[in-house]
């Protein structure tokens, strides 16, 4: 008896934190692009994101970025950013799916801009994770253009309630609840489900 079928799903999101990317526009301005295409790797984040987005463009010419992380009390401010591009010159492709052009994406999700420490694009101010950095390497991926983009991580600031009881520089995972999406349906984290025998490794000894 068959205990799985086969299946050719049009999108592989199996359950990712949603990050807001803030990133510079020529203007001087700040752009806010909502990705849950994002994983860490040491001090290394790896995003994905469209080749042809306003995001793509400031990336290549201003490596610098800002990953917000939204707690799950920001779902519909993040929501409001969805379907929005910075990009006046919008691809056919956004066009049909339903984009709009946005040029002030803070004012349009409710948004405060807050400043940041190691780069010149802007902070959400609402978000309880900010994480600063450059862009190290950018990788064209498949058809239509995808870009596979690394971040070396310059700075990590969190809202004080988030840290660990006792120390100086770890997050307490019971107090994060981050925002999650599950193929285009957002979702947040429940209570601890296990403990991890990989806790009994001091986080130092990943430094």
């Amino acid at each position: 008896m068959d205990t799985h079928v086969d299946i050719d799903p049009a999108i592989l999101y199996f359950g990712t934190p949603v990050v807001l990317l803030s990133t510079l526009n020529e203007d001087g301005t700040t752009n806010l692009m909502p990705i849950s295409s994002v994983f860490w790797l040491g001090r290394t984040a790896v995003l994905g994101i469209g080749g042809s987005s306003q995001t793509a463009r400031n990336v290549r010419e201003r490596p610098e970025i800002v990953l917000n992380l939204p707690s799950v009390d920001l779902v519909t401010q993040v929501d409001r950013l969805a379907l929005t591009t910075g990009n006046p010159a919008m691809s056919a492709a956004k066009a049909e799916r339903g984009y709009v052009h946005v040029s002030d994406k803070y004012a349009h999700a409710g948004l405060t801009p807050y400043g940041s420490d190691t780069v010149l694009p802007t902070s959400v101010a609402e978000c309880p994770v900010h994480i600063e950095g450059t862009v190290a390497a950018l990788h064209e991926l498949g058809e239509p253009k995808l870009l596979a983009v690394e971040v070396s991580v310059t700075a990590v600031r969190i809202a004080p309630e988030l840290r660990l009881d006792g120390h100086a520089h770890r997050i307490d995972p019971d107090r994060w609840r981050p925002l999650v999406m599950s193929f285009q349906q957002f979702y947040g984290l429940g209570e601890r489900v296990h403990p991890s025998r990989l806790a009994s490794i001091d986080e130092e000894l990943y430094r």
